[in-house]
């Protein structure tokens, strides 16, 4: 095989991507993303020593996070800068090195003598052709025994999740050294052959503490940032004036751009998980945010080709575009692919605001997008704003009227099979309700549901990371109705996943204790039958199962 991934819910056969992603990467880009991570790994070989010698560097924190974020799913396509990272990587380690060895030689008078792991010794060569053939050993299968390779490949893809959530608190200026510090542990950890399973198994929970607190992070960087977000009518028609489509997570830069475009007669328009800023009464004060237009990522095909004018991808979730468009996206941030138009980032690195007039230029010059749906869609429920309605809810439980919450947070993707979560929706008890955060909720939050005394019966909390505002919520319910856990609650949980982001929320979900978790549509490659039975027996993680069966079973609590 040419290559191998399994990292997202739709890898070829359940199985592994082995000659081209189903996401759209080549060989080549899969095999140098194997490579980064292994110089990621030996960036934090040696950043990990060096902590416990009370020695913090900010180029390997920062430097290990865009790369763990970089390998996420549809977000880096292009060769040529994962060569660049890892050059800039390769760099960083080996002034670590140099840094480690006088440290040790300074506290004990010895000039260190033991062994390196490979990813923090091997020697790098400015040659594509010889990285290729480094990256080729390196990947996921180079560790045999199946059960020790998922465990660690659980963990790394938990740990670029909690990166990418790094990332997006970072570049508000929030920063948590206690995060920083884990990751290198954990990636660290992965190099040393001498770990059994159980060591890896502690260390794939403590990673869903560290999910927890990036979250929590992210959410106070946001909410400090832009306000806490309020129920919101958001318009999904379209006015008569040229646009921008802004996708991805990062709320920085949609402060920016409706910053440039204000006054511009340009609108600007949210796509797919950047539908949440329209909820944060910061992005209320521009009359040129106008709503949002079409549903999640891999719709960008269809919407991105009506919508006529320029589009931003801010984070991951950008897949291979088409060539009738492919003038018309920009990226930013860790996002690349090959031949198009790159906002260089600047953001908390030095301070400015990212140039977005050649965005802007291009949509003076565009058609208004083509209407393809209208009406609205209610958003803007993150924890504040539940809580600040809690009486009413509660109040809602206590009388009969809501009987269950439906916990359908995660992503949304490709395949027929996820039309279940529709199906779900459609199907629940008119006395449920659903919360939601992240694309999975475009499965359902358009369907007309209606609302229980008021209460809307789909709740959505945001982006992927606002599942943490669930949690939140969740955890005051259990105090409000005085029961031990949040599994004595009448609360199910059936979510959707499909990339790394969504790995790190279910190993936050597992550090909270919760059980009896539906996952689908599949349950991940990456687990082992033996890794995925430790699941099973420990927190009662199963796989969603048909619509009737599961809702029957839900209902029941079980």
């Amino acid at each position: 095989m040419s290559m191998f991934c399994f990292q997202c819910q739709e890898t070829a056969g359940n199985s592994g991507c082995t000659t081209m992603g189903v996401c759209g990467k080549k060989e080549e880009v899969a095999n140098l993303q194997d490579l980064l991570i292994y110089t990621a790994k030996g960036i934090a070989w040696y950043q990990h020593q060096l902590n416990g010698m009370g020695i913090q560097s900010k180029d390997a924190n920062v430097s290990v996070m865009n790369q763990l974020f970089k390998t996420i799913t549809n977000a880096h396509f292009d060769e040529d800068k994962l060569v660049d990272s890892i050059r800039e990587g390769m760099e960083i380690r080996d002034s670590l090195s140099d840094q480690f060895r006088q440290q040790y030689a300074k506290t004990t008078g010895n000039e260190f003598q033991g062994e390196l792991p490979d990813a923090a010794s091997w020697k790098f060569v400015d040659d594509k052709s010889e990285l290729l053939k480094k990256a080729a050993t390196v990947g996921v299968l180079s560790t045999e025994h199946e059960d020790i390779r998922s465990l660690r490949e659980l963990l790394v893809l938990g740990l670029k999740g909690i990166a990418a959530y790094a990332h997006h608190a970072y570049i508000l200026d929030y920063e948590d050294d206690g995060i920083y510090a884990f990751i290198h542990e954990a990636l660290a950890a992965t190099t040393d052959d001498t770990l059994g399973a159980e060591e890896l198994t502690g260390l794939v929970l403590k990673a869903g503490e560290h999910a927890v607190n990036v979250m929590a992070l992210l959410d106070k960087a946001n909410t400090e940032t832009f306000g806490h977000q309020e129920p919101t009518e958001v318009n999904i028609g379209v006015g008569d004036r040229p646009g921008i489509l802004i996708s991805g997570h990062d709320l920085k830069d949609m402060k920016e751009l409706l910053e440039q475009t204000k006054g511009t007669g340009v609108d600007v328009y949210t796509h797919g998980e950047m539908l949440a800023a329209n909820a944060y009464p910061e992005f209320k004060k521009y009359d040129n945010l106008v709503g949002n237009y079409g549903g999640s990522w891999w719709h960008q095909g269809k919407e991105f080709e009506t919508f006529n004018g320029p589009i931003l991808m801010t984070t991951n979730c950008l897949i291979p575009p088409r060539g009738t468009y492919k003038d018309r996206i920009y990226t930013t941030g860790v996002v690349a692919y090959p031949e198009l138009q790159h906002v260089g980032s600047s953001g908390q690195v030095t301070g400015n605001a990212k140039d977005f007039s050649a965005v802007i230029e291009q949509a003076k010059q565009s058609q208004p997008p083509t209407e393809i749906e209208n009406g609205s869609i209610t958003i803007g429920f993150a924890h504040q704003s539940i809580l600040n309605n809690a009486e009413a809810v509660v109040g809602a439980v206590k009388s009969g009227a809501i009987k269950r919450f439906y916990v359908m947070a995660g992503c949304d993707g490709r395949m027929n099979d996820r039309s279940y979560f529709t199906d779900v929706a459609k199907n629940l008890p008119e006395e449920s309700i659903i919360l939601t955060a992240g694309c999975a909720k475009y499965r359902y939050n358009k369907l007309g549901l209606g609302d229980i005394g008021g209460i809307p019966r789909v709740i959505d909390a945001g982006q992927c990371n606002d599942s943490y505002s669930l949690a939140v919520v969740a955890l005051k319910l259990a105090e409000v109705f005085q029961v031990d856990s949040v599994n004595d609650l009448p609360i199910s949980f059936d979510i959707a996943w499909y990339e790394q982001k969504a790995v790190a929320v279910l190993l936050g979900l597992l550090h909270l204790g919760v059980k009896n978790i539906r996952l689908g549509p599949t349950l991940p490659a990456f687990l082992s039958p033996n890794v995925a039975k430790i699941l099973v027996d420990t927190f009662d993680i199963k796989p969603t199962g048909t619509v009737e069966e599961d809702i029957a079973a839900m209902v029941q609590g079980n």
